[in-house]
């Protein structure tokens, strides 16, 4: 056992009786109060308890998940979805892809996602961050957020054996002084398979990675993951910012809490946050008092609710329920971006025992797709314009849309997984399973509340395919995931078994790809592990973009037309990434940490 390990447990063990986590009291009153106990929120109370003389409780809807194998394992991250602590929303029905279902998972436990992700540590890309400056973001760059990517890591280096497997890394791009371990699994894929993905790959001209974590993604490589390789358990955000650090007595987590809404002060001018009304897991109701600020961290299909019960939104959606407008943004709940995902599964005669976490990156250029043409911009700003009742309107939409297709003449727009089926949670056998999706598609959905009751679920539409060229992409990777099987060595090694080429022939037409794509996602609930429908990657809810674009926070994370109020968690993020959430919202979370520090007086 690492002393990392060793040192948690005797913390746990030390300090469970004196500072257990209670239910909330009338008149309970603290500093600042963050809503969700996930990634982002951990990781601000985390920092702002470093000075003892600042009071932070956390409210977080789940549990402690310490010594619950479904997350410590890092063989079984599927294992989680569908089970008490994943929230198990689902969405609308998807007009545009056959009218299914999808299950959209999120964490519902003291860790939040990163309890039940697959542990993809990949930031994104350097023009990507920087995109976000460029729509009016100042202080939102690459260079101005790498120092807080590498502030939450410490990167274990690879051994030899790991190595020989396939792992890499550019040392300059990683840091080794923070809470959070990264690195490689301890159980990479011996034996040849690396070499023969890595030779199929460079024979479609696509280079080998040293390190997806530098700001350029393009390429093969195999992923670093948020995990403590000695132990050989899951790195989650409890692991790393709460349980070490929970003998603070600044520090007050209220677990099986929910948050009713935000409670506001009488005043004129910005609205003054001056706690939460939250409910207990017993059903009591009681209020949190925030003496500076209030910080919403409940993720991007939460958040937008949560505003919304709190008077913040579109008065079209609160006037349904007659919540009175105290802040009119029309942008809350909108711009819902979420990757759909595909599955073509494989079987080899070969056994394998390992773990893999091969990932390849590539351009449209790369899988043969057209880039978009200017004149399609508007046809689709309107298409989602109209699709959400002009919530946020074309000519703001036109505007992002053509940042979007710059980024899409250099940046990467496909993502494949390849995966045994032990590294997806299954026994040790001869599946081999790649996963791909597009990686930035045009489409925007919605999350929206339904109910007055703040237990309700939202209403779920990521849009999937709204727009026709979303579509074409995924059909488009499709067949390139199909070309790299058939090349040498690939197609000697393993044969199809889904689809098929009864139900999607060799020589299949794109019309027939498309039709595919549309209609091959796993319906909600659904068991199967090898083909899924959302990739788990929602973001975009409460934009960080000028008021004027739909935005719903300014570049300091405070909600427009609030004093004291911010929300830190994906849901800022103005752009889908060519990576993984993960590592971009810890490092939100640490550059947010730093912003309300500096606002102390």
């Amino acid at each position: 056992m690492s002393n990392h390990i060793a040192f948690t447990l005797l913390i746990c063990s030390l300090t469970a009786f004196l500072f257990s986590l209670s239910n909330a009291t009338a008149n309970d009153k603290f500093d600042f109060i963050i809503i969700g106990g996930g990634t982002a929120g951990l990781t601000i109370a985390n920092r702002l308890t470093e000075h003892p003389h600042i009071t932070v409780a956390v409210i977080e809807a789940g549990d402690k998940v310490f010594n619950n194998s479904n997350v410590t394992d890092t063989d079984k991250f599927t294992v989680a979805l569908g089970t008490s602590i994943d929230w198990q929303y689902e969405s609308t029905n998807q007009t545009y892809a056959a009218g299914q279902t999808v299950s959209c998972h999120a964490g519902k436990a003291l860790g939040g996602t990163s309890t039940i992700n697959g542990m993809t540590w990949v930031r994104g890309e350097k023009a990507q961050i920087d995109s976000w400056e460029t729509i009016g973001n100042e202080g939102w760059s690459w260079d101005e957020l790498l120092p807080y990517y590498k502030k939450s890591e410490n990167f274990i280096v690879p051994s030899p054996a790991q190595v020989a497997a396939g792992a890499s890394y550019n040392a300059v791009d990683h840091g080794e002084g923070g809470p959070l371990r990264t690195g490689y699994h301890p159980e990479l894929l011996n034996g040849s398979l690396h070499g023969s993905v890595e030779t199929a790959w460079k024979s479609l001209s696509i280079p080998s990675t040293i390190d997806a974590n530098g700001g350029d993604v393009r390429g093969f490589t195999v992923e670093q993951q948020t995990l403590d390789p000695d132990a050989n358990v899951r790195e989650d955000a409890a692991r790393a910012f709460y349980y070490p650090f929970q003998e603070r007595t600044n520090l007050h987590i209220y677990l099986k809490t929910t948050v009713a809404k935000v409670i506001w002060t009488d005043n004129d001018g910005d609205a003054i946050a001056d706690g939460v009304k939250v409910i207990s897991s017993n059903g009591t109701v009681s209020t949190i008092n925030a003496k500076r600020e209030v910080i919403l961290s409940a993720g991007s299909l939460r958040s937008p609710a949560i505003l919304e019960l709190s008077g913040i939104g579109n008065p079209n959606i609160l006037d349904k329920f007659g919540i009175p407008s105290k802040i009119v943004l029309p942008g809350v709940g909108e711009n819902l971006m979420d990757q759909p995902n595909n599955a073509i599964v494989y079987n080899s005669s070969t056994i394998f025992n390992g773990t893999t976490g091969y990932v390849t990156y590539a351009t449209a250029a790369d899988f043969h797709m057209e880039p978009p043409s200017d004149e399609d911009l508007p046809i689709w700003a309107e298409q989602v314009a109209a699709a959400n009742n002009h919530a946020v309107n074309a000519s703001s939409l036109e505007y992002i849309f053509k940042v979007q297709s710059q980024l899409l003449k250099s940046v990467t727009n496909a993502e494949v997984f390849l995966s045994t089926g032990k590294g997806i949670g299954l026994p040790p056998s001869g599946l081999l399973a790649t996963a791909f999706w597009l990686l930035m598609p045009f489409s925007r959905g919605s999350v929206h509340i339904n109910s007055l009751d703040p237990l309700a679920y939202p209403t779920i539409n990521p849009n999937y395919f709204l727009v026709d060229y979303d579509l074409k992409t995924q059909a488009a990777i499709t067949k390139w995931v199909r070309e790299f099987w058939m090349t040498t060595p690939m197609s000697s090694l393993a044969s199809e078994i889904s689809p098929g080429y009864e139900t999607l022939p060799a020589n299949a037409t794109d019309a027939q790809y498309i039709e595919w794509a549309k209609t091959s996602c796993k319906a909600a609930n659904s068991t199967d592990l090898l083909s899924v429908s959302s990739n788990a990657h929602p973001l975009g809810t409460a934009a960080m973009m000028p008021r004027k674009l739909g935005g719903v926070v300014d570049n300091r994370l405070k909600v427009y037309g609030t004093a004291n109020l911010r929300v830190v968690d994906a849901s800022v993020i103005p752009f889908q990434i060519s990576g993984h959430l993960t590592a971009t919202i810890y490092a939100i979370a640490e550059k947010a940490a730093d912003l309300i520090k500096a606002d102390i007086k």
